[in-house]
């Protein structure tokens, strides 16, 4: 009998994975805990502590593991695609609290570190546009923001 491979996003947070579990169950609509494995007597770490939790995110799923000692950086990043401005404007505001970071074309830091692309489908449309030039003013425009605004990106292709 064949099985599914099934590729998840494992995310190693330092020791605070419950918190992360919250956060993001908290954002996402429709958001699933999927599973938990919690310690026992053995360890790792004091018994009933997260050592993962599986979640469910816009129907991606991904594993949060607690460990210590390592850090997140830009090198990967979650991209989210949007269909709205605001869902684009909701996603960057959760996500930026609470010592979060904007960064440049529509990526941020959550304030784990986890990068995040927050990119509405108009940004693809559009610089996928069959003319390069109205491509090329969506690119130009897109290169002068942190949250992409789908209303200025629409005028730059005009």
């Amino acid at each position: 009998m064949a099985t599914t491979q099934t590729i998840k996003t494992c995310l190693w947070f330092e020791n605070n994975a419950d918190e992360a579990v919250r956060h993001y169950l908290s954002i996402f609509k429709g958001a699933r805990l999927l599973s938990e494995l919690r310690s026992g007597d053995a360890g790792p770490g004091p018994k009933g502590s997260l050592i993962t939790a599986e979640l469910e995110l816009k129907g991606q799923p991904f594993v949060l593991l607690n460990g210590a000692r390592e850090k997140f950086n830009e090198t990967i990043s979650l991209v989210v695609t949007c269909e709205t401005q605001e869902e684009v404007d909701e996603l960057w505001s959760k996500l930026t609290a609470d010592g979060g970071a904007e960064s440049q074309c529509g990526w941020l830091r959550d304030k784990f570190g986890v990068s995040w692309q927050i990119i509405p489908s108009a940004l693809i449309r559009l610089l996928q546009h069959p003319e390069p030039a109205k491509a090329g003013r969506v690119m130009q425009a897109m290169m002068q923001m942190k949250k992409i605004d789908i209303a200025r990106l629409e005028e730059a292709a005009r």
